[in-house]
């Protein structure tokens, strides 16, 4: 994997799932991380081991509002924005206000340094597709005034700013497009399958799936993402890539894999089905081979009996 040595990344959202993983990388890689998190939906605990390493400094700042950094900054990565469906109905101004005036601050940062700027984007850029699997090049298939919307809407016009910006001021973007990812450090109340599903099973609840759980989805271990933003955030691609495991599999598959891995005695039971709940996802990363040379290694056993031992001793603790 190529590096750059003793460069500083400023990362916000750094104190969430994905943001405290990749501090932990890059600091592992020999970087300086400045880490922006306001714990709207993260928390303190994700970067606590981090605290007396001197590679590493923390501010606690809403990037909705602008900031004025100290010193050179070589990465500016956009990872800030509240991800998850109960998110999606309890904070949907706060999204649409992280994807936008937030965007905004961070690129203006990665201006003034001369940065190069990442934006976290996602699959759901994509809506329910009509597309399959999904390429960078498809449009997607969105409801702007949907449930969803605001998670949606936030990120796609996150992307079209991150583009301007770079027309606009040459500014060096990148953008990844991120699939289901999971692994430890998830939010237990994250309202997505892979914490709910394990939750559930761990408590012996019935696992709760929604419609005939014919929905599929993909999911990428969270090891094998960051390694696969760090390798755009070097590269020299200005457009989208997706990052994500193209391994696909129903939710009610899904479900009963996580019964056996944790040797669960719970059932499965159904609700109804989501508005606008995307009913196929998966990932065509032949972009992301071809110009990173990268694909995930992690398999999906595996990360998830990782993950299952997080859950586990947070739930002993």
């Amino acid at each position: 994997m190529p590096n750059t040595p003793n460069k500083t990344f400023l990362v916000t959202g750094g104190a969430g799932f994905i943001g405290s993983h990749f501090c932990d990388f890059l600091l592992e890689k020999g970087h300086k991380v400045i880490c922006i998190d306001n714990f709207l939906t993260s928390t303190p605990k994700n970067i606590a081991h981090l605290k007396d390493n001197k590679d590493f400094s923390f501010i606690e700042h809403d990037i909705t509002i602008p900031i004025v950094i100290k010193g050179e900054v070589d990465y500016v990565l956009h990872l800030a924005c509240p991800p998850s469906p109960i998110d999606f109905k309890k904070i949907p101004l706060k999204i649409l206000e992280v994807g936008s005036f937030g965007t905004y601050n961070a690129l203006n940062i990665a201006k003034e340094k001369k940065s190069v700027f990442l934006l976290a984007s996602t699959s759901e850029v994509y809506g329910d597709p009509l597309v399959h699997p999904q390429p960078e090049s498809y449009w997607g298939n969105v409801n702007p005034i949907g449930p969803r919307g605001c998670y949606d809407e936030a990120k796609r016009f996150s992307e079209a700013l991150t583009m301007a910006y770079h027309r606009i001021y040459s500014l060096d973007t990148k953008i990844v497009r991120i699939f289901n990812t999971y692994g430890p450090r998830m939010r237990m109340d994250d309202g997505r399958v892979v914490p709910t599903f394990i939750s559930q099973a761990l408590s012996g609840k019935p696992l709760t799936v929604n419609g005939q759980g014919r929905q599929t989805r993909s999911f990428c271990y969270v090891s094998d993402l960051v390694e696969g933003i760090y390798l755009l955030a070097l590269s020299k691609e200005n457009e989208p890539v997706n990052i994500g495991n193209p391994h696909e599999m129903t939710v009610l598959d899904f479900a009963k894999k996580i019964i056996s891995i944790t040797g669960s005695k719970s059932e499965i039971v159904f609700k109804p089905a989501l508005e606008d709940e995307p009913q196929i996802r998966q990932p065509d990363i032949s972009k992301a081979k071809r110009l990173l040379n990268w694909q995930p290694k992690i398999g999906l056993d595996e990360g998830l009996k990782k993950t299952v031992e997080y859950f586990t001793a947070r739930k002993e603790l």
